[in-house]
């Protein structure tokens, strides 16, 4: 249940749903229209790309979605379990997240796609960092399932059965955070193009550095 989350993963999920929205925002308005936190736009145009038979369109985007899975992959193994656990090796995830997003930088920069394949792995890893807890799945890279979840609760709730506030206020502020990011991505693209992703590589920087001083202090 999301009421046995421990309390700091409402500010975490904010943040994260937060750095989402901004590289979304880049990577729509600067990767020829491509999403890049989730996969069901990328998935389409790898579709409409075989039905135009352009090959180049095809292999970019297959790795692209291939990126995204290694990256999720990659959390996936250093977290070895589906449970929200303090002391587990988050700080090294997101660190290696904004080290991804600064190599997009780079190559993007450059006019090199190999900067979508680093911001596409970045999406994927933290999409994967935040797991399942007691059946209760967080996500924080797109926000389909949460409206989702939404709508059933609240349905659930017209039927008579009890309404989960702090579920509620968790998918309220991730959903917030997403939206606030792609509006802060969408200007910061508009000044600094793709360096614009410096902001949420900084950000996953600061969130590894204050998440292992954090823990320092409740082991010390």
């Amino acid at each position: 249940m999301i009421s046995k989350l421990p309390r700091w993963v409402e500010f975490g999920s904010f943040i994260l749903a937060l750095v989402a929205g901004l590289v979304n925002a880049v990577g729509l308005l600067g990767f020829q229209h491509q999403s890049i936190s989730h996969l069901s736009g990328i998935a389409t145009m790898l579709g409409t790309s075989i039905f135009d038979i352009n090959v180049v369109d095809f292999i970019h985007l297959g790795l692209v979605l291939i990126s995204f899975v290694l990256g999720s992959a990659i959390s996936g193994y250093c977290l070895r379990g589906g449970s929200l656990i303090l002391g587990r090796n988050y700080s090294g995830l997101l660190l290696l997240e904004s080290i991804f997003l600064f190599g997009a930088i780079y190559f993007l920069s450059a006019d090199s796609v190999q900067g979508h394949y680093l911001a596409s792995a970045a999406c994927g890893l933290q999409n994967a960092l935040v797991t399942t807890y007691s059946g209760a799945v967080v996500r924080t890279t797109h926000v389909t399932g949460i409206f989702t979840d939404l709508g059933i609760m609240l349905g659930a709730k017209l039927r008579g059965e009890p309404f989960d506030k702090r579920k509620a206020l968790l998918f309220i502020l991730i959903i917030t955070g997403f939206i606030s990011g792609g509006v802060l991505g969408a200007w910061l693209f508009n000044i600094f193009e793709f360096n614009a992703l410096f902001v949420p590589a900084s950000i996953c920087m600061l969130l590894a550095l204050s998440y292992s001083l954090f823990l320092a202090k409740m082991t010390s």
